[in-house]
């Protein structure tokens, strides 16, 4: 992810629904976004001109319904957002991180079982 793109709250949102779902006209995101808060189609559409505009998204105009496209990565995007929280809130300490979320959140078995698999390849030195 390019360090000077850094999305907004708001951008998140909108970036969250096309990961998740693909490329994505105007319409089908607001209707994501209004099922959680209200939002006007107008508003969702500004949004996304705007991150098309920054280099977040790129629109495909050549049908009558334009569709928009996440240019940034999620993982890319996740794992930088991450890192600048991590040094931001948590001086760059992983274990203070992790001992926050864990203590806030009680995961689940499956979770915890995953959690378990990655500190085992951690620890073996594996990547």
């Amino acid at each position: 992810m390019n360090d000077s793109i850094k999305p907004t709250d708001s951008e998140l949102e909108i970036l969250q629904h096309i990961w998740e779902f693909g490329p994505s006209t105007v319409r089908q995101i607001n209707e994501a976004l209004s099922a959680k808060r209200e939002i006007g189609y107008t508003t969702t559409l500004k949004l996304m001109q705007i991150m098309a505009s920054k280099g977040i998204l790129v629109v495909d105009k050549s049908e009558r319904t334009h569709i928009y496209q996440a240019v940034l990565k999620q993982e890319e995007t996740q794992q930088q957002l991450v890192d600048q929280f991590l040094e931001a809130a948590f001086g760059g300490s992983a274990k203070k991180l992790v001992m926050q979320v864990l203590g806030n959140k009680k995961p689940g078995k499956r979770e915890l079982e995953e959690i378990k698999v990655l500190i085992a390849k951690l620890e073996g030195g594996e990547s």
